[in-house]
């Protein structure tokens, strides 16, 4: 099995998962449209409680078990097998619109250095999206084939380095603009009156998750190829801590240009690709910047995106016994065909289903509600059906580590995230902060629980049927009735 060559190697890795749209763009949206700095806190509790112990767990159950999301969930009951597939299905989705906005970012980084950064209304109503996603996807698959050492490892080790001094550089610029105190007083001062709206708690507990790739399967199939002994909690803290320095060095770079430019905190996601822009043109060596900034996206999207089919990967190689290079190239073209009606919706085809562009609609189903069930169903599956002395072996023996993980990943961490999203149904209103998207309005909640349940069953379906087209064989291949 491969291995990641040193612990170093590791958490750049993870890091480079963890660190991506997330906190770069999606961060400073969030924060900017729940009241700056009050944000903060229900943010920081989401991650420190919520993310940070299921990401212990998730990396701990990956250096025991040493398999993939599918094999880990066979080990619990070989008929949780099926939830192992169907992480997958759900990671794998996320990815194939996940890379669309990584072509977005690509291409504005290409026509940002090759000429000016173009509005988003022209960029979208051309077929450059759909260009730009095809080269991603394929960027992403070529790393991924690569294998652990000389792919995954080699491409974080380089680029992780580079987001962040690109970013420091960037923060340090912004220190010289007239907003920056402003924005710096956006971010870190709080209204305490709006911490009683429960969407604001939802929409940190959703940006939490997303933002550290907790409960999708990523950091349990990057601790597979962990060396054994590591000291676990630590690792998980300093992930954490990176991902945390990350949004704030985000933030300290976008919102001192919007507030220098006029522009509004609370615009949405489409600061970055209508808004600063603009600001880009006016600014002194505003080229540079630009350039600077839209390379930083797409490196975090990057090695997020390579995270996330690596789990599809290692699960179809576990299973049929490809070589890396074919397992690769499968996953690369399923999702070029996955996701080309999602790059078509946000082009000059503009692709819509009764109206609403097919990325908005897999965002608001797959993306808004999929990932908090899929954690549910990670933290669920292994916090209640693993035997306790394996979780207790697992998480470092007798001492305090599982005494604490345990009880928040069988209680706390799922009736927190069933309330959030319950909630999150039950308020029947779009809620800006949870869209990743410019532009994006929301399709309505029967659209939206249609969408969900039509992924759900669809993917069991096709999972069912490629049982029965191949038989026993197949059934063995996937894991399903296998013993533990």
């Amino acid at each position: 099995m491969e291995r990641w060559s040193s612990t170093g190697a590791f958490l750049l890795a993870a890091i480079g998962s963890a660190v991506g749209i997330g906190n770069i763009w999606r961060f400073s949206t969030v924060l900017g449209q729940n009241g700056g700095g009050a944000y903060l806190i229900p943010y920081i509790i989401a991650v420190f409680v919520f993310a940070m112990p299921l990401m212990i767990l998730e990396i701990a159950l990956g250096e025991k078990f040493r398999g993939t999301i599918v094999s880990a969930f066979r080990k619990v009951d070989p008929r949780f097998v099926i939830i192992g597939w169907f992480l997958c299905v759900i990671v794998v989705l996320i990815l194939s619109y996940y890379l669309v906005i990584t072509g977005w970012t690509l291409g504005y980084t290409v026509l940002t250095l090759a000429t000016d950064a173009p509005l988003f209304s022209e960029f979208s109503n051309s077929l450059l999206p759909i260009a730009f996603f095809v080269i991603a996807t394929l960027i992403t698959g070529l790393v991924v084939s690569f294998g652990v050492n000389k792919g995954i490892e080699r491409i974080s080790i380089i680029l992780i380095p580079v987001c962040i001094l690109i970013l420091l550089i960037l923060a340090v610029y912004g220190m010289f603009l007239p907003g920056f105190h402003q924005g710096l007083t956006y971010m870190f001062t709080p209204d305490f009156s709006v911490l009683t709206d429960p969407l604001l708690w939802g929409a940190a507990f959703g940006q939490a998750f997303f933002s550290l790739s907790v409960g999708e399967g990523i950091l349990l199939t990057y601790g597979t190829y962990m060396k054994s002994g590591q000291h676990i909690p630590r690792l998980a803290l300093i992930i954490t801590l990176a991902d945390l320095f990350v949004a704030f060095l985000a933030g300290l770079v976008i919102f001192p240009i919007v507030f220098s430019f006029g522009l509004s905190p609370t615009a949405g996601a489409e600061l970055a690709f209508t808004s600063l822009p603009i600001a880009f043109a006016q600014m002194p060596a505003g080229k540079v910047i630009a350039v600077a900034f839209f390379a930083v996206l797409f490196f975090a999207a990057l090695t997020s995106a390579i995270s996330m089919m690596e789990v599809g990967v290692a699960a179809l190689r576990e299973s049929f016994g490809w070589t890396r290079v074919k397992t690769a190239a499968a996953a690369t073209c399923a999702i070029l065909l996955l996701g080309l009606p999602s790059a078509m919706s946000y082009s000059s085809l503009a692709l819509t289903l009764n109206g609403v562009k097919i990325l908005d609609f897999m965002d608001e189903t797959v993306g808004t509600l999929g990932l908090p069930f899929a954690a549910i169903l990670l933290s669920v599956s292994f916090a209640w059906f693993l035997p306790r002395e394996t979780l207790e072996s697992a998480l470092g023996g007798k001492t305090a580590l599982p005494r604490v993980i345990i009880p928040l990943c069988r209680y706390v961490i799922p009736a927190v995230l069933i309330m959030t999203t319950i909630a999150r149904i039950a308020s029947g209103l779009g809620i800006a902060n949870t869209y990743l998207l410019p532009g994006t309005g929301y399709i309505g909640l029967l659209l939206q629980l249609e969408g969900i349940t039509a992924i759900v069953v669809i993917s069991l379906v096709l999972i069912i049927i490629a049982c029965r087209l191949r038989g026993c064989n197949l059934r063995k291949r996937l894991g399903f009735g296998s013993r533990k």
